[in-house]
């Protein structure tokens, strides 16, 4: 196995330096550096991070944790558009990432408990923020470093969050299918203990209180962020006596759901039924017809989310923060006047 020495040895360096390489020393120079690493490169000499972790009392990894089963939130490509923004910063700062594999909150509940005791990692991120959540309460409890993805249920003021407007997203959202004449408007979401979902359902019945049109129950559906979920919710909501005419989704690939049943039910989109909905992720640009959806930005919440959580993780007294990515809305095809 090839050591420190052997790379001294190779660029007539002291094995201080070479150590000073390996940690970056802002004191040793960029010839130096260069030459070192070379030979590192060449020799095949891989450092021995846990040791230098153990020195550092840091292990320069990171948690992400996925709201369901790593399997099935991983269906949702907003799962992955996140993940390829965290994975950016960790790359760049070299840190690497772990990924929770929980299939109930019961699980990944342990899963954190057994992260933070084990020292597996220097913080956490959630990718999710719910009623009443076990995982935050300890996160707080223990003072561990996290940031949450989305805006917390409580003590707002004490967690470092990433997230959009998504009350105000709402409504602008359901303020579209209202300018182009729908007045029955439903609402597909995610669990009602998820708060994207709470914030982006009262944006809609904000916009449609606003326009004087009626908020009905009937017209208001949960269930899974998945393309199953989707046509689900679709199913019942053209069973009721007056269908909608226009449906805010919450989520891109849900959307997909409801565009595959609706299509199997004879019922067309644009033409009898508008449809809008959130993420942008790519699907929902190549499908037909192409969908009018909220740009939520997924790669940069997970830029800033990581951003925050090394800064956390590095300086203890980092102060809370507040980062909010701005949204916008994507016209397509899936919306015609009523």
């Amino acid at each position: 196995m090839v050591t420190i020495k052997d790379v001294a040895k190779a660029t007539g360096v002291a094995p201080s330096t070479v150590s000073r390489v390996i940690a970056d020393n802002p004191r040793i120079s960029a010839e130096t550096k260069k030459k070192v690493r070379k030979a590192m490169k060449n020799l095949g000499y891989h450092p021995n991070i846990n040791a230098r972790n153990l020195v550092a009392k840091s292990t320069k990894a990171i948690g992400v944790i996925m709201p369901s089963s790593a399997d099935k939130a991983l269906q949702n490509p907003f799962f992955p558009e996140i993940l390829r923004g965290i994975g950016s910063v960790t790359h760049r700062m070299q840190y690497s990432m772990t990924l929770s594999s929980g299939q109930t909150e019961e699980e990944i509940f342990e899963e954190v408990q057994r992260l933070v005791h084990g020292s597996y990692v220097d913080g956490l991120i959630l990718l999710y923020s719910r009623l009443e959540d076990r995982v935050t309460s300890f996160l707080k409890e223990m003072k561990f470093p996290f940031v949450v993805v989305g805006k917390p249920y409580e003590n707002m003021n004490e967690i470092t969050h990433v997230d959009n407007d998504n009350f105000v997203a709402g409504k602008e959202i359901t303020q579209h299918l209202i300018e182009n004449g729908h007045k029955k408007i439903a609402f597909i979401g995610g669990s009602r203990e998820l708060f994207v979902t709470i914030d982006r359902e009262e944006g809609y019945e904000a916009a449609l209180q606003e326009a004087g049109l009626e908020v009905s129950d009937h017209y208001k559906i949960h269930t899974e962020f998945l393309k199953s979920g989707g046509r689900e919710a679709v199913e019942t909501l053209l069973s009721l006596d007056v269908p909608p005419t226009g449906i805010v989704v919450t989520d891109d690939l849900m959307s997909l759901g409801v565009l595959s049943l609706l299509e199997e039910s004879g019922v067309r989109v644009p033409q009898d039924i508008s449809l809008v909905s959130f993420n942008n992720v790519y699907l929902s640009e190549i499908i037909r017809p192409a969908l009018t959806t909220v740009d939520i930005q997924i790669h940069e919440l997970g830029v800033q989310s990581a951003k925050a959580l090394i800064e956390k993780t590095v300086n203890k007294s980092e102060p809370v923060k507040r980062i909010s990515i701005q949204h916008q809305i994507v016209y397509r095809d899936s919306v015609s006047k009523k």
